[in-house]
């Protein structure tokens, strides 16, 4: 009588306690793609790092690739479910036809959501995973996925928003311009690492500076966004 196939999760009472130790693997992984790259994160150390034991990582994600798949997946799930209440709002937003205040809202949703990531360590070990691939120091799994499922629909739903605040078409190369300069204003604050703190003369930054930064960046775009609306309601002078 043959053996029946092991289940590669437990069963029943065991499904919440098999979560918990694929996240645990997770976790670990990203941490050590990010600081070592795919090649460099050894499945011993990472297992060590999420306290199971090797052969666990198999159980879970058949190899290495697959490990490294299940983590890219994450971070896009996990970025995914951070920015859908910002999707929803400016997607209402240009649906409905919203004034100027309801639109600079939507936009500062956005906004929001990506400064909460960048004053905080949330974002750490999941950007340097993806620099490393952008580096071509690992397969662009992640930044492919982010690419396609993320950063594409965002990018195009921002366009639309700033393209209505300034009374303007989605593909006017002015309006990517100054989507450009927006998210320069918060990628000051992320790249290079510590470069900030260098200047603001910080150790770091808790959540009191977290919310002098986003304080600080909201009524710089809010200003911002005002006088693009304001100037695309000027008569456009004649060629």
């Amino acid at each position: 009588m043959t053996q029946a196939k092991r289940l590669r999760r437990p069963p029943a009472g065991g499904y919440a306690r098999g979560d918990e130790t694929r996240q645990r693997i997770i976790d670990a992984a990203i941490q050590l793609f990010g600081e070592h790259g795919f090649d460099g994160a050894s499945t011993r150390d990472i297992a060590a790092a999420a306290g199971v034991n090797a052969p666990a990582l198999q159980y879970y994600f058949g190899n290495k690739q697959g490990l490294y798949k299940a983590c890219a997946q994450y971070i896009t799930d996990d970025l995914h479910a951070r920015y859908a209440p910002s999707i929803k709002q400016a997607n209402d937003a240009l649906k409905n036809d919203a004034g100027i205040d309801a639109l600079i809202e939507a936009y500062l949703c956005f906004q929001t959501v990506t400064l909460d990531s960048v004053v905080t360590q949330h974002h750490f070990s999941k950007g340097r995973l993806i620099g490393r691939e952008m580096a071509g120091e690992s397969p662009k799994v992640a930044s492919e996925m982010l690419q396609q499922k993320i950063r594409e629909p965002i990018n195009k739903l921002v366009c639309a928003l700033l393209a209505r605040i300034m009374s303007a078409r989605p593909n006017d190369t002015l309006v990517r311009i100054r989507m450009l300069t927006l998210k320069g204003m918060v990628l000051a604050f992320y790249y290079p690492p510590g470069a900030c703190l260098d200047l603001l003369k910080w150790k770091e930054i808790d959540a009191e500076k977290g919310a002098l930064i986003k304080a600080a960046v909201h009524e710089q775009t809010r200003t911002l966004l005002l006088s693009w609306h304001e100037a695309g309601k000027r008569p456009k002078a004649l060629p």
